[in-house]
């Protein structure tokens, strides 16, 4: 008789458990916005120690997804979130008590391996408590819906809480969740780990690393400063070691990422891998003009602009479960996709018609840019989660969210690129060389010019930037118009909404029942 894989009450209590570490992990990613002044008065960082402030957590994040989700398949994945959630915590209090800017830039980097543990745990814990396909599709979209909602989220607490409180109370709030994740996971999230994991190939975690940082650091570094010889080394340097870790993969015995994630069913899940990487492009890429075109354009405060930029996130909630419901009710997800890569790029030509001052345009742009996203998002992680072998999950999940901070990256670079070759096109010859730079730029001369002239200034940056921010957007919509052509094509008829059967739960442990049905069967020189 089969089993009912259903998940029960305790398997979505603990789902509200694991969305804690993954709230403040995304949070974490712009939790400084605001704090910073108030850390600088009080640390006096220099120049480059500040951009080491902000940067240096999504820099570790990013190098070590999938070091940190292959290590979380052999040695279990509760056991891997907890060991983050105390890191995460003990982390986060340095933080807020730091008096250096080097224990800063510290404390922050161990954010960061904490981070790097609680991502891919949280996702691969999702798809092992789920085995219904109904509910893991329901649990995966809530997933995505909070870590894209965390990161807007983030910039406003920061915020709120430096208005009433001190810089370091944005790293407390991290305090009380870890607490609540260190006793509760226990008693709430059963352990999984692959029950022949083979040795952990520690050549690929220098090579992995080696790929991850140099371009994720290039590729931001573009878009602010242009196409320069470091940067484009850089980019070329990750790329290099990309190829020499790939190799490794192909060629080693035992393999961090094995490759059989990419065979067969796999195919599906490699088409998902680069789909969603083209999703996090499209979404990173807006976010690097929205964001600016709110503060510099419109001219609102840096926590006003934070405010506005929720009103789009209120959209993300609703999206996610109406697409996991079409797919339910027989609607060819290859379709689904198509349609989010679509709305994602209506979204983009919300944009294309913002003019200089159009708060509520360009807040629809966004809202409807993010929906997409959000469809795309939960439907490619559900579909690559389901094609993957249950036992490599954390491998999986770590290989998506890596893809997604190579998309963001990618899209930051490409598309602000473009826009903002066009604003230095477009910037008038007469303008301050700080102006000719970035909008940014123009706002910081505007300030040491007379009124009447820096009116003008303004004017031509603020327009110059709204028609790059026009070009880009045509450029992001195209993309995606490609990528939704391409989804409807490569993932037709996929089906990975099986649930899984009693065989497979014995192969990949669900519970701590089974898990011991597994060792004992090991033991028994029968093997029954």
């Amino acid at each position: 008789m089969p089993t009912n894989p259903r998940a029960t009450r305790k398997e979505w209590t603990a789902l509200a458990v694991l969305m804690l570490p993954l709230l403040l992990v995304s949070m974490d990613v712009s939790v400084l916005y605001f704090a910073i002044p108030e850390v600088s008065a009080d640390l006096r960082p220099s120049g480059a120690q500040q951009l080491w402030i902000f940067d240096i957590y999504a820099f570790v994040l990013a190098g070590l997804l999938i070091t940190m989700g292959s290590l979380g398949d052999r040695i279990g994945r509760r056991r891997l979130l907890m060991f983050g959630a105390l890191a995460f915590g003990a982390a986060s209090l340095t933080a807020a008590y730091a008096n250096s800017a080097e224990l800063l830039i510290a404390a922050r980097a161990v954010l960061g391996i904490g981070g790097a543990t609680l991502m891919p745990s949280t996702l691969a814990l999702v798809r092992n408590m789920f085995r219904d396909a109904g509910q893991r599709a329901k649990a995966i979209g809530m997933w995505q819906a909070v870590m894209v909602g965390g990161i807007a989220l983030g910039s406003v607490m920061s915020g709120v809480l430096v208005e009433h409180f001190w810089w370091g109370s944005v790293f407390l709030v991290n305090l009380p969740a870890m607490v609540l994740l260190l006793v509760l996971a226990p008693v709430l999230i059963p352990e999984f780990k692959d029950p022949e994991p083979g040795r952990f190939d520690l050549v690929s975690v220098p090579l992995s690393m080696a790929a991850v940082l140099p371009l994720v650091w290039g590729l931001k570094e573009i878009p602010t400063e242009g196409v320069k010889v470091p940067y484009v080394a850089s980019v070329g340097v990750g790329l290099a070691f990309a190829a020499l870790f790939v190799h490794r993969q192909r060629t080693t015995a035992a393999p961090m990422i094995s490759p059989e994630l990419f065979r067969g069913r796999g195919r599906v899940f490699g088409a998902a891998v680069s789909l969603h990487l083209v999703s996090s492009l499209a979404m990173m890429g807006s976010a690097y003009f929205t964001t600016q075109y709110l503060q510099s354009v419109l001219g609102k405060s840096a926590l006003e602009a934070a405010l506005w930029s929720l009103l789009p996130s209120l959209l993300i909630g609703v999206t996610a479960p109406v697409a996991t419901a079409l797919v339910q009710r027989g609607m060819d997800r290859a379709h689904v996709v198509a349609a989010g890569f679509t709305l994602s790029a209506c979204g983009y030509a919300l944009l294309f018609l913002t003019g200089t001052y159009s708060l509520w345009l360009v807040l629809a742009g966004a809202g409807v840019l993010a929906c997409g996203a959000v469809v795309v998002g939960s439907q490619l992680t559900d579909l690559a989660l389901g094609a993957a072998p249950a036992e490599k999950a954390g491998t999986a999940s770590s290989l998506l969210e890596t893809g997604q901070e190579f998309g963001g990256a990618m899209g930051m670079a490409l598309l602000g690129s473009i826009g903002n070759t066009v604003y230095r096109d477009q910037i008038p010859d007469w303008a301050p060389a700080q102006a000719r730079e970035t909008l940014g730029g123009a706002v910081a001369a505007a300030h040491h010019l007379p009124a009447r002239t820096a009116d003008a200034l303004l004017t031509e940056a603020r327009e110059a930037f709204t028609g790059g921010m026009h070009v880009a957007a045509l450029t992001g919509a195209a993309i995606l118009v490609a990528a939704a052509t391409l989804a409807a094509s490569a993932l037709r008829g996929a089906n990975t909404g099986q649930n899984e059967t009693p065989g497979e739960l014995e192969k990949h442990p669900a519970h701590p029942a089974s898990e011991n049905r597994l060792t004992e069967a090991k033991s028994s020189p029968s093997g029954v």
